[in-house]
């Protein structure tokens, strides 16, 4: 099928009104009777997301009453090479004009915590009628971050529970990875800026920190740590950090007592270690939420909250969704 490429109209750089960090590029595009106003965040920041939200108008046919579903894809390119993608998905329907009817979508990619300077390319690809395929790429730029490195002491206690291959551990494993890896188009729950699920601001590891675990038996292994760790007292209040459906509320070998909740399709928050749960499976929870207390169960160096967040399975810096990532207007 043939792709056509939309001529760009207007781009600007902006800061939206309550935007918190995130900086918003926009773009208006046009193709026939099509128009398109985009919003994106255009700096590529290892760790973070890029999320772009897109607003279609195209005119209405008085005699055509079957609507054509729109679709678009998000791309992310290193030279020629897909490294990420994933499929939009439609927000609240807006009231249409006489004239015109209005689609609003939203999409995002998370971005590794490994990735490197080099050319990257951020492309849109969408169809919003029967046999057509337009394309339009949006600039992009490089931003270098540095992670923290640290040494993880480990009791036998807990290099036990590092070192387990036991079925039911490897059972776990699987069974978390098949939910973050889960994306529905139809679970759109919330889309402002979170809220931090702590009213502590003493971090004791942070996102994307490179750890060594150094085991009681004396040996060694590498990993990534996910998400923030929040110095808190054993029985500290846990909050929901927005709007969604509780996927998860079990107790685990390596997290402990552990809570997932989906927020957007492909997006989730995690929160670790807490000693009690105040939300079971299937519960929905608005942001603010008591949802838990923390604590120390499963791996666990001392009394604390792990709170993390996955985008299409892949850990993404939490603080970035305490920003506008969705670009949303000020209604109030």
């Amino acid at each position: 099928m043939m792709i056509n490429k939309l001529k760009k109209i207007t781009a600007a750089l902006l800061i939206l009104a309550n935007a918190g960090f995130i900086f918003a590029a926009t773009a208006k595009y046009q193709a026939e009777n099509y128009t398109l106003n985009v919003n994106y965040n255009d700096i590529i920041v290892p760790g973070d997301a890029i999320f772009v939200r897109m607003l279609i108008q195209t005119p209405k046919h008085k005699k055509n009453k079957t609507e054509f579903e729109k679709k678009a894809e998000l791309r992310l390119y290193k030279d020629k090479k897909i490294i990420e993608k994933s499929n939009f998905y439609q927000l609240e329907k807006r009231k249409s004009t006489f004239t015109t009817d209005f689609t609003d979508m939203l999409c995002g990619i998370p971005l590794s915590s490994w990735l490197k300077d080099d050319s990257y390319t951020l492309k849109v690809i969408f169809s919003i009628a029967e046999n057509s395929t337009y394309e339009f790429t949006l600039p992009v730029y490089f931003k270098d971050k540095t992670f923290d490195e640290e040494i993880i002491p480990l009791n036998d206690a807990n290099t036990a529970i590092k070192t387990d291959t036991s079925p039911e551990r490897m059972q776990q494993i699987e069974k978390l990875n098949d939910i973050l890896y889960s994306v529905l188009s139809s679970d759109v729950y919330y889309y402002k800026p979170f809220v931090s699920p702590t009213t502590s601001t003493r971090y004791t590891a942070h996102f994307a920190d490179r750890r060594t675990y150094a085991y009681s038996n004396g040996k060694t292994s590498t990993s990534l740590h996910f998400g923030n760790d929040y110095g808190v007292p054993e029985g500290s209040l846990v909050t929901a950090c927005a709007d969604g459906k509780v996927i998860m509320a079990e107790n685990r070998i390596s997290t402990g007592w552990s809570i997932v909740i989906e927020h957007l399709p492909g997006l989730y928050s995690l929160y670790y270690h807490l000693s009690e749960m105040d939300v079971k499976e299937g519960d929905f929870v608005k942001a603010g939420d008591l949802i838990a207390k923390s604590g120390s169960t499963g791996l666990a160096t001392g009394p604390h909250l792990h709170w993390e967040v996955r985008l299409n399975a892949e850990a993404v810096r939490p603080e970035f969704f305490l920003e506008n990532f969705a670009f949303e207007e000020n209604k109030e």
